[in-house]
């Protein structure tokens, strides 16, 4: 009887939590709906090997900034964007969208870093930009500034890492697809999206770049419905899967750059050596450029530009005037 009741009662459970997983992906299914109506590109879209790449520019010079946003940075045109208004009279500013970020499709193509640069390359042709290029790499978008530098060398006068990590620590570091399952599997069901009615839970998901607090009303919104439209999306998880190989790549190729290379650290407010490996990683990764230099930035953590966008305008700035 006992045996016969706990059958009964697991059956219930089971029942249950398939209603509940059915009404939460209906949840999220109508959620997206709504939103994609309003979720319109900044910039233009172009055709790029059998999909559509969305780059968004404004400002002028002789220098093209070019952006290139972290793995996992959902809309990448909201995230730089405290960098515009410092930068828009001084050079033009372009920000891609890799394939599943931003505005941009998702494609059936492998995440393999000659793909990413390959498509970044022709999207640059197509639309109409012209080098020479100053790349801005943030995080894991340090790999494809340096690999299309060295792919492209005649295109590229610089880079600029924020918190970018060396191709050295990427390939022994572990890949981290559960992370990217957990994004999907939280989106997929629903719960991601009533999260976001809890008070503070928006601000937590941003609490590595201060909470938005920088971006205006309309660009949180459009960072929310970036992240609930796009988190954990195939291309994400095969891009951080393919990221020790796509390290052992870049690795392979040549180094020094024949360019100047600043690595912009964050302190983490003062916890930076927290993490040995990744302070020890940051601190030899000026060595991949002929005329490589450090700065830790204070009062920062991970997007430094979310934090110290000033610091990162500086910076740029020294190096579209070559000094």
């Amino acid at each position: 009887m006992l045996k016969r009741r706990g059958v009964k009662i697991t059956l219930c459970l089971l029942a249950a939590l398939i209603v509940l997983a059915g009404l939460g992906a209906a949840y999220q299914w109508y959620g997206s709906t709504q939103d994609r109506k309003n979720y319109s590109p900044a910039g233009s879209l172009y055709q790029v090997k059998g999909g559509k790449m969305h780059l968004y520019t404004e400002g002028a010079g002789s220098t093209t900034v070019v952006f290139a946003a972290g793995w996992g940075t959902a809309n990448p045109y909201a995230d730089f964007s405290p960098l515009y208004e410092g930068l828009r009279q001084h050079a033009k500013i372009a920000v891609y969208d890799r394939f599943g970020y931003g505005y941009s499709d998702l494609t059936g193509r492998k995440r393999d870093i000659d793909s990413i640069t390959g498509e970044v390359h022709e999207l640059l042709q197509v639309s109409g930009q012209q080098p020479p290029y100053l790349f801005v790499g943030h995080s894991l978008g340090a790999l494809e500034t340096i690999r299309y530098a060295q792919r492209y060398p005649e295109e590229v006068k610089g880079i600029l890492l924020i918190d970018g990590g060396s191709p050295e620590y990427y390939e022994s570091s572990p890949e981290l697809k559960l992370v990217s399952g957990i994004y999907k599997g939280l989106r997929a069901t629903g719960i991601l999206r009533a999260l976001y009615h809890v008070n503070g839970f928006a601000e937590w998901v941003a609490s590595d770049s201060n909470g938005d607090k920088l971006l205006p009303e309309k660009l949180k919104e459009i960072n929310r419905k970036a992240v609930l439209l796009l988190a954990g999306n195939r291309n994400m998880t095969d891009e951080i899967r393919q990221s020790q190989e796509n390290a052992r790549v870049v690795l392979a190729g040549s180094k020094p750059l024949p360019i100047p290379v600043t690595v912009l650290t964050a302190d983490y407010f003062g916890k930076l050596d927290d993490d040995a490996s990744w302070m020890d990683s940051q601190a030899v990764l000026p060595a991949w450029s002929v005329k490589g230099k450090q700065i830790i930035v204070p009062d920062s953590s991970h997007y430094i530009h979310s934090y110290q966008p000033e610091r990162v305008v500086e910076e740029l700035l020294q190096l579209i005037e070559g000094e």
